[in-house]
């Protein structure tokens, strides 16, 4: 018999429920406590990707509240073999999600929208970049303290908008991140190529053996995987300061031009932009607002992490005892505060190394890297890099300053593919671990994990883009060709992806919103619910885990800035006028989503005649209890066995064996 908040030997680790009324019962899988509601798995409720068949799980018996000897009930739990270890602390979700975010976006993408749009194209694309990053992440961050789930993304979508539509954004996320781990490689070759590094040893080491590498590091357990983001999430703060620090010091006359200041301030306009790519200074804006938006893909990498973190541990009052947990090392570094935080340190890094690159270089410096529908730069056989930041260094003089700042945007490359890396295969393991039926078995392969409890064979499969940076190494890879072109397209697939799945996010969050308002009164009266009611009640406990900021106003501003960048910053380019490469940079991504939802339900309603053109219906409280108490066991069943001692082999590297 476990006592509560420890991990008994049957592996049900109960501090994971700590969000519950102490004299709540977990709930056993047919009825609720009370109720003759059926729950998600016996209603008509149609089931997501990730839940199409069931097999009856395992189950424990356990006691909840010890201290009077009641609320024995059974929890269910997956198979061993389809959980993951919950090993993550506050301070591996916080670097994982800062390496995620703080990648080549800074380094790259800035060069190129200075070269747009001039100075204020570059802070007030970051900023307002930044904005929507962070208003989006309030929607998502309430969503994860509730239910930090596998899959969280499908989940959200399909339980609260549509089904068909959630497993659609598990299946587009899962695509852009492989096609970013892909990407980050690609730039991993370009920052090679500023040493003259011989084709030869960019095809091997950094095309084949860096992915092999990462492969094989992140198949020994989520505690390896976390240090490594821990020391590589440092490192890259570290870097990212080298930098912002060093271009002040060539600012103020560190390097052989001398004095800088403000000069390419006070001598034109900062309101510049290239008159090839923009007919006015608005619509560079709008193209730098795309060109940004890639460089804060990775904030919302706190879903991923959701189930392999720690619980958080919400005390409830001031009269409340910390608990053992509380006292552990970053006890306040939390996915709320990822939520919070993350997105804007991101801001201030973005901003600030923008603002010291914009003063040290002309906007219309002719190494400055282009936008690619103007003339995709290929190999750097004219130019000693991509990166603004390198160009200055190089610039100033200062021995050796610009090789390191190359070594910086190298291992930022690095570690951003390892993130990426990670966030893919996780969101394959969501989409397939619940799977079981025959015709679907040969996805079910990849839902199972090794006996490190890894998902490798989600990880192999998420593998799956690498042919693509080896495109990097033609002798066709020029300005205008074909690969180049190729290149460019893939690379802005991803970001695109991505910004489709902050949208469907923030739509699921406001019908979730909107639903606990409905139905706050029927959901208050019921003890099983009080972790759902956002509304406070006066002279009620408030068991709710987090409410994030600027409510209901956030929810609405993030939707609208994620469609306002897909729809018009993305095509801002073609008003200057229509090229092919841009035109599917920018819609490629929206197109494939939408046939992709609609192939789904034409599918799963068995024709195109018997698809149900409606959204999931939260006007009934029967259901919407019952889909509460789905989220709720999804969150109970994939509890990992912590107790149980890996055993380590070879045979780890593949899940196969």
């Amino acid at each position: 018999m476990a006592r509560h908040g420890s991990a008994d030997n049957e592996g049900l680790d109960m501090s994971q429920i700590d969000w519950l009324p102490h004299a709540l019962t977990v709930p056993s899988i047919g009825t609720s406590p009370g109720t003759s509601e059926p729950r998600r798995s016996d209603t008509h409720l149609q089931p997501s990707l990730s839940s199409i068949s069931f097999r009856q799980p395992e189950s424990v018996t356990v006691v909840v509240d010890p201290r009077d000897g009641a609320g024995s009930d059974q929890v269910f739990l997956d198979e061993k073999d389809r959980t993951v270890n919950r090993r993550l602390r506050g301070i591996h979700v916080f670097m994982i999600t800062i390496s995620g975010v703080l990648g080549v976006g800074l380094y790259l993408r800035s060069g190129s929208i200075l070269r747009i749009g001039g100075p204020a194209a570059v802070l007030i694309s970051f900023s307002v970049m930044g904005l929507i990053a962070w208003l989006v992440m309030q929607c998502v961050g309430e969503f994860l303290a509730i239910w930090p789930v596998a899959g969280a993304f499908v989940e959200f979508v399909g339980t609260f908008v549509d089904e068909d539509l959630g497993t659609t954004v598990g299946i587009a996320y899962w695509v852009s991140y492989c096609l970013n781990f892909a990407a980050m490689i690609v730039a991993a070759a370009g920052e090679v190529e500023f040493w003259s590094t011989a084709q030869a040893i960019q095809g091997t080491v950094i095309l084949f053996l860096v992915p092999l590498f990462l492969v094989l590091l992140n198949s020994f357990g989520v505690q390896v995987y976390g240090f490594t983001e821990v020391i590589g999430g440092s490192v890259k703060i570290l870097g990212a300061i080298i930098v912002t620090v060093s271009m002040i010091v060539i600012n103020v006359g560190g390097g052989k031009e001398g004095h800088i200041g403000t000069k390419y301030y006070s001598e034109i306009s900062i309101f510049q932009y290239d008159e090839r790519a923009a007919s006015n200074w608005a619509t560079a804006l709008f193209i730098s607002f795309s060109i940004a938006a890639f460089s804060f893909v990775g904030v919302e990498i706190a879903a991923a992490t959701a189930l392999e973190a720690r619980p958080d541990k919400k005390r409830v009052s001031g009269e409340d005892p910390p608990s053992e947990e509380s006292k552990q090392p970053w006890p306040l570094i939390s996915v709320r505060f990822s939520a919070t935080w993350t997105s804007f340190i991101a801001w201030i890094a973005y901003f600030v190394a923008g603002f010291v690159m914009t003063l040290n270089l002309p906007w219309d410096y002719d190494q400055l890297p282009e936008a690619g529908w103007l003339g995709h730069p290929g190999p750097k056989v004219d130019r000693p890099s991509d990166s603004g930041f390198v160009i200055s260094a190089k610039n100033s003089g200062i021995k050796g300053l610009a090789d390191l700042f190359n070594v910086i945007l190298l291992f930022t490359a690095l570690t951003c593919a390892n993130t990426n890396l990670y966030v893919a295969s996780r969101t394959l393991f969501g989409l397939t671990r619940k799977i079981y039926a025959k015709e679907w078995r040969w996805l079910a392969f990849f839902g199972k994990t090794n006996n490190y409890q890894v998902p490798v064979r989600a990880m192999f499969l998420s593998c799956c883009f690498l042919w693509v940076p080896f495109l990097y190494l033609s002798p066709n890879n020029g300005k205008g060709t074909t690969i180049a072109s190729l290149l460019e397209i893939l690379s802005q697939l991803g970001s695109v992806s991505c910004l489709i799945v902050w949208a469907c996010e923030c739509w699921a969050f406001i019908r979730f919103y909107n639903c606990m308002k409905l139905h706050q009164v029927e959901l208050a009266n019921s003890s099983e619910y009080a972790h759902v009611c956002r509304f406070r009640r006066p002279g009620t406990r408030d068991y709710y885990p987090w409410r994030s900021h600027g409510q209901p106003v956030t929810m609405y501003l993030a939707l609208g800035g994620c469609v306002f960048t897909l729809v018009v910053a993305d095509g801002a380019a073609l008003w200057k006028g229509f090229h092919a490469s841009l035109f599917l940079s920018a819609y490629l991504a929206p197109i494939c989503f939408l046939s992709l939802w609609l192939l789904i339900k034409t599918y799963r309603s068995g024709g195109w005649r018997n698809i149900r053109w409606e959204l999931e219906d939260l006007s009934n409280i029967i259901k919407v209890k019952a889909k509460i108490r789905w989220l709720d066991e999804l969150k109970e069943s994939a509890t990992a066995r912590d107790s149980d001692q890996q055993k380590p082999g070879w045979g780890n590297l593949w899940g196969a064996i």
